[in-house]
């Protein structure tokens, strides 16, 4: 692969990093130094450095259907910047209603709703119109929450990962789990002996655009502290807990089910991608799928082995697909530092963007 093109524009380390939807090679990125760098792959040099404040930035992400507007969180705030002015900005908002920093904000896909995830382990849902709290998602997880998004195909859903290796999908309107997928229980350690000594703390989660399901379906992309990477049905695993609970019904008192907490292995289709499939040797910090070409064809992953995995399963996920994994595995880029964030561009080329321990964001080209 050729040298990737440098983006320079920070003072300190890049933390994160987003890409319109709608303007082809138009990526944001933040950083440590408190700011965000607005960058055109058809330009050299930043468009716009915005200074949002002295403490690292730690998320940020468009508003879908109007990407002049930005969320960008540092601490335990969340802002709302207009960035419609091509050469100014102006703050609009500010919810300080975590308690705790924030490490993942997310917007779903009709802009009502604004979600926070943060070290306490809860989730803030704040209402994006009223611009005040509607609810907190609470008794989740045990631990950081380390990662939220909203499941595009379903109103009410949202699905959170966390540093207690929970998976936890949720009905916000009621502000409960539906269902909880624990990758700490001994049938979840993989295969591997090399990956069991690192806990499969759930670092990084990614959920497909409306418009890829029928590429990708209703999965969840899960990037893992033990270097593994779980894509889970999230449509079979909620189906495996209904009928658990129908079937507990039926036989009252005397069922031995355990609830909600389960594995994806016994409830429903689930790819396992490991070093065994030439997969990350150390956690996995960013997940994401590919905005280029087919959208959703690629899933796109980084981690703290200085790699970079650009992994083709879509064809692995249609029902009844049987056989050989061992070419699933589609591109491997090595890198000299550890992945921090990445993104990918709707772009045939220059459409691959890593945040990495440094302060210079490098954009690579992936077919």
């Amino acid at each position: 692969m050729s040298e990737p093109r440098r983006l320079r524009g920070h003072k300190a380390t890049a933390t994160c990093c987003t890409a319109s939807r709608v303007r082809p090679g138009v990526v944001a990125t933040a950083g440590e130094d408190g700011c965000v760098c607005w960058f055109d792959m058809r330009c050299k040099e930043a468009q716009l450095v915005m200074q949002v404040g002295q403490e690292p930035i730690s998320s940020l992400c468009f508003m879908p259907g109007n990407e002049d507007i930005i969320y960008i969180c540092s601490g335990s705030e969340v802002k709302c910047f207009d960035m419609n002015m091509a050469t100014s900005q102006r703050l609009l908002q500010s919810y300080n209603y975590n308690k705790e920093e924030i490490n993942q904000i997310a917007c779903n896909s009709k802009s009502t709703f604004l979600a926070s995830a943060d070290d306490s382990g809860d989730v803030k849902i704040i209402d994006m119109h009223q611009h005040c709290l509607y609810k907190t998602l609470r008794a989740g997880h045990t631990s950081i929450c380390s990662s939220v998004q909203f499941i595009p195909w379903r109103p009410w859903g949202v699905i959170t990962g966390g540093l207690d290796s929970k998976l936890v999908m949720w009905d916000f309107s009621k502000g409960r789990p539906i269902k909880i997928v624990d990758f700490g229980l001994p049938e979840m350690k993989g295969s591997s002996m090399a990956q069991c000594f690192n806990p499969a703390f759930v670092h990084a989660i990614a959920v497909p655009d409306a418009d890829m399901l029928d590429k990708s379906g209703n999965v969840c992309i899960v990037g893992r502290g033990d270097g593994a990477v779980d894509v889970i049905n999230i449509e079979s695993e909620l189906a495996a807990t209904r009928s658990k609970s129908t079937t507990k019904a039926h036989q009252g008192s005397q069922s031995t089910s355990k609830g909600s907490i389960t594995t994806p292995g016994t409830e429903g289709k689930r790819l396992h991608l490991d070093y065994t499939l030439g997969g990350h040797v150390a956690a996995v910090s960013c997940v994401a799928f590919s905005l280029f070409g087919e959208r959703g064809k690629f899933i796109i992953t980084g981690g703290n082995d200085k790699s970079v995995k650009v992994w083709e399963c879509s064809r692995y996920l249609d029902v009844g697909q049987s056989g050989s994994n061992d070419n699933i595995l589609h591109h491997n880029i090595n890198l000299s530092k550890k992945v921090n964030w990445l993104c990918t561009t709707p772009t045939e080329s220059e459409n691959l963007v890593v945040c990495d321990t440094t302060k210079i964001v490098k954009v690579y080209s992936v077919s």
